[in-house]
């Protein structure tokens, strides 16, 4: 006699017998599948017990499906005594010294890369093709936000997995590696063309004047720099996850801050890079921009195919376009006000410090972003654990002192805050860049955007993510492209409304513009 269970019945058999995990085949076009096993009953008779792969229809559940698919492979080895080594250390039993002092040091080195960032701004905005193509202002807080969109996702994603213990064989580990490297690839290259159409347009709108030339320019220059740019961070990124679970560091505390280290200054460099080289060639190779459109373009269907083989980044492909063309819009409304606000003489010294306030606000709430996934991830799948999302927006004492880790967390991220740029600040000063004394009352300003830039970020991170996981959505792939996108949109406004009351009151000490 044999009866079929269903895979929720297989529990309260309490260990009598073995089960047989649900795996999936290797080929692209995945079915499900049913393992079996035989339980001997009381009349020796075989009874069947088929484990069939539960499938929610909820967009984002999958690639956690996938990761557990992914773990459930390493167990197919024949020799039942193989080490499966010890189990991942859970990275949420962190005091508020261990959380400060893990991320203090990727914040400062990703703060020093968005001041790079910045100098490099501050010197570029100067040049003809960027006084002659003003549309380019616009796509430099849409790819800086690139970090946000695709590398922070990245690394929150990979964290998460290294966290649960599923890039622990090198199988899981190189899957890992070539799906979500192709994914970026495909993703840079959509989101740097639509970047460059939306520079098109807001550029247009309020002139109401198009060149086909400079269009080709920002499409080229775009595609361009997000596709080298994120192929290099991509690379980094890994490099870092791996590292960081090798040395015994919970890579959510320092991989999506070292994922902005250096990604504000490689992309600003290479769109200044690309687009006056591209520019120089604009009366005598005016074919080349299409043609280097064409190339990127042409790529993508390998990038596709590579993607779709590993299951990790499968429904991913699919289902996690909408937050990044989302968030590449909102940043575009940031990169229209730097655009409006820095072409204006009297406030070009805020071009140096944007590129500073965007990317220490999006670094802090990716990091605690990254930390709240990681928790609820290490309970339960996106959408079955009902108490861990509550269903109201969450207080703001519930945000910043209840005694949980996460808003212990949030406590550490915001104290990061002013000492922070008041390093950052002394740097700039240092080294004489932008147009802007350094007064009591300009840090004031400064400092109180960027407190509430901060504020307002962390707090929207603990309703977002909740939000998200109550619905079934994975914040890892969902959350982190909205609030790095809001990062640079704050930022970018509440910067140029300080500059704005600055010049108002008459602050002729700071020398707005000078």
């Amino acid at each position: 006699m044999s009866s079929k269970l269903e895979l929720k019945d297989i529990h309260q058999l309490n260990g009598t017998g073995p089960t047989a995990s649900p795996c999936s085949s290797d080929g692209p076009g995945r079915e499900p599948l049913a393992g079996t096993s035989e339980f001997l009953g009381p009349d020796e008779a075989g009874v069947e017990v088929v484990v069939i792969e539960s499938r929610a229809n909820a967009k984002g559940v999958r690639e956690e499906d996938a990761l557990l698919e992914n773990g459930s492979q390493s167990n197919e080895s024949d020799d039942v005594s193989t080490d499966r080594g010890p189990a991942p250390p859970s990275p949420l039993k962190e005091t508020s010294f261990s959380i400060g002092l893990q991320v203090l040091f990727p914040f400062l080195l990703a703060g020093f890369g968005t001041v790079a960032a910045g100098m490099v701004l501050d010197i570029v905005q100067h040049w003809e093709v960027f006084q002659k193509v003003t549309e380019v202002f616009i796509l430099v807080p849409a790819l800086l936000g690139l970090k946000g969109n695709l590398e922070m996702t990245l690394a929150s994603r990979l964290s998460t997995a290294a966290n649960i213990g599923h890039m622990d064989t090198p199988k899981e580990l190189w899957r890992m590696i070539t799906g979500n490297m192709a994914l970026i690839q495909v993703q840079a290259t959509v989101v740097g063309f639509l970047a460059s159409i939306a520079a098109v347009v807001f550029g247009w709108i309020p002139d109401g004047h198009f060149s086909i030339p400079h269009a080709f320019l920002l499409c080229a220059s775009s595609v361009a720099t997000a596709f080298i740019a994120s192929l290099v961070l991509g690379m980094i990124m890994i490099g870092v996850i791996i590292g960081s679970r090798k040395i015994g560091i919970n890579p959510d505390n320092v991989a999506t801050p070292i994922a902005a280290s250096l990604g504000d200054l490689i992309t600003l460099a290479l769109l200044s890079g690309i687009s006056w080289g591209l520019y120089l060639e604009l009366e005598n190779w005016k074919y080349i921009y299409p043609l280097v459109c064409a190339f990127f373009v042409a790529l993508l269907p390998v990038w596709v195919v590579l993607a779709r083989r590993s299951p990790a980044t499968r429904e991913v492909l699919y289902s996690g376009w909408e937050p990044v063309i989302i968030a590449m819009a909102i940043s575009s409304v940031g990169g229209l006000i730097l655009d409006k606000t820095v072409s204006d003489p009297n406030f070009a010294g805020m071009a140096v410090f944007t590129p500073v306030i965007n990317g220490v606000g999006g670094n802090l709430v990716a990091v605690q972003a990254s930390r709240i996934s990681t928790f609820l991830h290490m309970n339960g799948m996106p959408g079955e654990n009902s108490e861990q999302a509550p269903r109201r927006c969450p207080s703001p004492c519930t945000t910043f002192f209840s005694p949980d880790v996460n808003s212990r967390s949030a406590r550490v991220l915001f104290l990061l805050v002013v000492p922070g740029h008041l390093v950052f600040l002394y740097t700039i000063s240092c080294m004489q860049g932008g147009h802007t004394t350094l007064t009591l009352i300009f840090i004031v300003f400064y400092m109180t955007a960027a407190l509430l830039q901060v504020l307002i970020l962390l707090y929207i991170a603990d309703w977002m993510v909740h939000w998200m996981w109550g619905r079934g959505l994975d914040p890892d792939n969902f959350s982190i492209p909205y609030l790095t996108a809001l990062g640079d949109l704050l930022g970018t406004g509440l910067l140029a409304l300080s500059f704005h009351v600055l010049w108002l009151i008459g602050d002729r000490d700071t020398d707005v513009g000078d």
